[in-house]
């Protein structure tokens, strides 16, 4: 039996298909708008600054001179070798542990809380009241960083603050009072101002949750209640890891105000507290390029600071990425 000669594709529809990839003017001044205008934007005022930086870190720049004479790595081995530098590295490190782990917990909680925290039975519901407390817990994040460094060091004040005043309402009945220096004393500097950072934050990241488990299908926590899960369980065995997109997402961006916290150290403890207890690398460059005037030592502070966010960044997402994968 003889075979039956295929018919060949038709020729207009590859005419007409290369006709569209082809590079007309009007394709070209798309992708130069599109694509080549925010690229261009992204290297002028991204990667140039960046590579500016870097390159002033190599030289001895103090901010006048022309031409800065070339020194390779020695702003790096004096940085590593500066125990000024490596305390406030170290304060950083530890803001970008702590602050993230109490914000975030502290948000997803209270989240969970005004969604689905309510009666377990009926309808999936929050707390009562829970839009009076989702919209009293976004008022501290809509104050400026520099105010609430400023009310805190009132709070904070050895005399007259109100922490101290609180203190000594029990402590008077025994005739007793205290006065505590709490930005001005090493053992309790640090928590102060993570204390801050954390009640001005933790309102913000709550709203971020409520809005991703809000997302979260009905069906799938009303099957978990059926089946007998607890308020924790469903928190933390169901909820959560539907919305670990938006922790992470989260994490990354309390990790970069932790490698920051310019501003509040900088209100709350101008000269980097008391044996530099609270100093942190930014308030560091930011004296060491305008009052020492050594900007290549600066630009080395900041291109540091630049790729340990970057690094921090990149663990996060990629240790996100391969849960799900599992």
């Amino acid at each position: 039996m003889a075979a039956v000669p295929t018919s060949a594709p038709p020729a207009g529809p590859r005419r007409s298909q290369g006709a569209r990839n082809r590079l007309t003017p009007g394709r070209l001044l798309f992708f130069a708008l599109f694509l080549g205008l925010p690229l261009l934007v992204y290297v002028l005022f991204v990667v140039s600054p960046f590579l500016q930086a870097f390159y002033y870190s190599l030289t001895d720049w103090r901010g006048l001179s022309q031409a800065p004479r070339f020194i390779g790595l020695d702003n790096y081995v004096s940085l590593f070798q500066d125990p000024g530098f490596r305390r406030a590295l170290a304060n950083n490190l530890i803001y970008m542990i702590v602050l993230p782990t109490i914000t975030i917990t502290l948000a997803f909680a209270l989240a969970v809380l005004v969604t689905v925290g309510g009666d377990s039975r009926g309808r999936i519901q929050g707390i009562r009241g829970a839009t009076i407390y989702r919209v009293v817990s976004f008022f501290p994040y809509v104050i400026p960083a520099v105010v609430v460094g400023i009310l805190f060091a009132f709070i904070y004040s050895p005399n007259g603050g109100l922490l101290n005043g609180i203190l000594n309402v029990p402590l008077g009945l025994f005739g007793q009072e205290v006065h505590i220096g709490w930005l001005g004393d090493r053992r309790f500097a640090l928590a102060a101002i993570i204390a801050a950072v954390v009640w001005s934050l933790v309102g913000f990241y709550m709203v971020l949750f409520v809005a991703a488990i809000k997302s979260v299908p009905a069906e799938v926590i009303e099957a978990a209640r059926i089946d007998g899960a607890g308020r924790l369980r469903l928190a933390v065995g169901v909820i959560l890891p539907m919305v670990r997109e938006n922790v992470s997402t989260a994490a990354v961006y309390m990790g970069i105000l932790a490698l920051d916290m310019f501003v509040y150290v900088s209100v709350m403890t101008p000269t980097g507290g008391i044996g530099k207890s609270t100093d942190v690398v930014s308030r560091l460059l930011y004296e060491t390029a305008f009052t020492s005037s050594q900007f290549g030592r600066a630009s080395a502070m900041g291109v540091v600071m630049a790729l340990l966010t970057m690094l921090m960044a990149v663990i996060v997402l990629f240790s996100t990425r391969e849960r799900e994968r599992r």
